[in-house]
């Protein structure tokens, strides 16, 4: 008797908890999608789409929804919790009564967790310490919609254990997602989280019309910033010239989807925070990363100008004009300049 295929289990019907459960029964992964409650997933049954994340897109046969993690977690091999950072934890508790002890769980979300300034994956380890060699992270150059319309994409999965990444890498590739394994959670974690800082940059330099010139700086002297900070944190420096850092910074930067560069062109626009959000409609992670950003800066005691005069300009009302200008005005140095013995250049 043939064993059954192992199964996936998607946690939120966010964007991208919703893409990503679509698009892997769509290959004819046994996937199941958990909802926030009973009366979420019969809604979502009943239309046989999600009006506001997918709308048109039906349902594929292979895709299973409930509200209730135990139902969701039966047989399940991998949980994809793609969740808000600020409610991973809550989500981990619900989870944990029903989960098997090999269950891989790969966070999904890009942020830290406000007042501990924890990664996912750490908040994970803290409330299911049985399952930490099983823990990791899922991040890339992931844009929801272009996923979701089956163009090719890339992600990276990268667990405390290899042999847990390596066999989500097998589940979770099809046709138009490739998946590569890795063991750098941090650093994927680190890099997924921090381009979201440098995305609002991209944003603001796009809505001042300030000229590709200094998107490309924003760009690439924002993700100095990034791998200095991670490499402080225990990041391996190649990591961020890879999918999770070059290639999702690349990806959210240039993107008319990304939601943090539609944020950054909002406050360009004149926006307070508050009306850019609401504008928005969705959670742009990168707004709170500043805040965790500079906080782990300070303890570490690592230089972020970007991340700085972001800060001025989404909490202090600092005018974006303003703040590119003292970018600009600052003392000049050598490229390489507080790089040079992290990377083992002397």
């Amino acid at each position: 008797m043939s064993q059954a295929p192992a199964s996936i289990t998607v946690v939120g019907t966010g964007s991208w908890g919703t893409t990503l459960a679509i698009a892997l029964a769509r290959h004819g992964r046994p996937t199941t999608l958990l909802a926030r409650s009973d009366a979420e997933a019969e809604t979502l049954r009943a239309a046989n789409e999600h009006s506001r994340y997918a709308p048109g897109v039906s349902f594929p046969a292979q895709l299973r929804i409930v509200g209730q993690p135990q139902a969701a977690l039966e047989g399940c091999r991998v949980v994809l919790l793609a969740v808000p950072s600020q409610t991973m934890r809550a989500n981990a508790e619900l989870l944990k009564p029903h989960l098997a002890l090999n269950t891989i769980l790969l966070s999904c979300a890009k942020g830290f967790e406000r007042g501990s300034l924890k990664r996912m994956s750490e908040v994970l380890a803290e409330v299911l310490p049985e399952h930490t060699p099983h823990i990791g992270a899922l991040s890339g150059p992931n844009i929801a919609r272009e996923v979701l319309e089956g163009k090719p994409a890339t992600t990276v999965v990268a667990t405390a254990g290899h042999d847990s990444a390596e066999v989500a890498q097998r589940l979770l590739t099809t046709t138009s997602l490739r998946v590569y394994s890795g063991d750098d959670v941090v650093g994927i974690e680190l890099a997924g989280a921090l381009k979201n800082i440098i995305a609002l940059g991209a944003g603001l330099a796009d809505g001042l019309d300030a000229g590709d010139n200094a998107k490309a700086a924003f760009m690439t002297r924002g993700l100095a910033e990034i791998a200095r900070l991670g490499i402080v944190l225990g990041a391996h420096p190649l990591t961020f010239a890879g999918l999770a850092g070059l290639g999702d910074l690349v990806a959210t930067c240039a993107s008319p989807h990304s939601r943090n560069r539609r944020m950054g062109e909002a406050l360009a626009r004149g926006l307070t925070v508050e009306e850019a959000l609401a504008q928005l409609g969705q959670v742009a992670e990168g707004v709170t990363t500043v805040q965790t950003a500079r906080e782990l800066a300070e303890q570490h005691d690592v230089e972020l100008p970007i991340a700085d005069q972001l800060y001025q300009v989404l909490f202090n009302g600092k005018a974006p004009q303003q703040a590119i200008a003292e970018l600009m005005q600052r003392e000049v140095k050598h490229e390489l300049e507080g790089m040079r013995g992290l990377l083992g250049l002397g």
